[in-house]
């Protein structure tokens, strides 16, 4: 055999091997896009934030994600469990401290809190406040 025949073959068969892990990679972590709105507390909005999930999974999960125990406190991310929306605990009902009272509040204090350890101009409004 010629040799790139062999070095074609070799290439496809490692492309195939990373497209198929890639594909099985985001086959369960969730949607491409997430729309950040709170359905309970009214506080004041410019916009929808619309977070790129697919583009977040760089991350670990458990950087974002929790979930609360039986005492209704924060509990870490274990793989495969059930994400609940952030709503479900963050709003004003629950009793939650004041800082992260509201879905606004705490995606605002997790989310600017990353973007400004990674770039500040991630933490412009129009990042995450997009038209769509």
């Amino acid at each position: 055999m010629r040799p790139s025949v062999v070095h074609g073959t070799i290439l496809a068969v490692c492309c195939a091997i990373f497209g198929a892990q890639v594909a099985f990679a985001n086959e369960d972590n969730g949607p491409e896009r997430v729309v950040i709105q709170s359905q309970i507390d009214t506080e004041k909005v410019a916009k929808p934030a619309y977070l790129p999930h697919q583009k977040h999974q760089w991350l670990e999960c458990d950087g974002c994600h929790h979930g609360k125990g039986a005492n209704r406190k924060m509990i870490d991310y274990v793989a495969g469990q059930k994400i609940e929306k952030c709503e479900t605990c963050h709003n004003r009902k629950t009793g939650m401290p004041e800082r992260i009272a509201t879905l606004k509040r705490a995606s605002h204090m997790l989310c600017m809190e990353c973007h400004l350890q990674q770039d500040k101009d991630l933490a412009r409004c129009g990042v995450c406040h997009t038209k769509k």
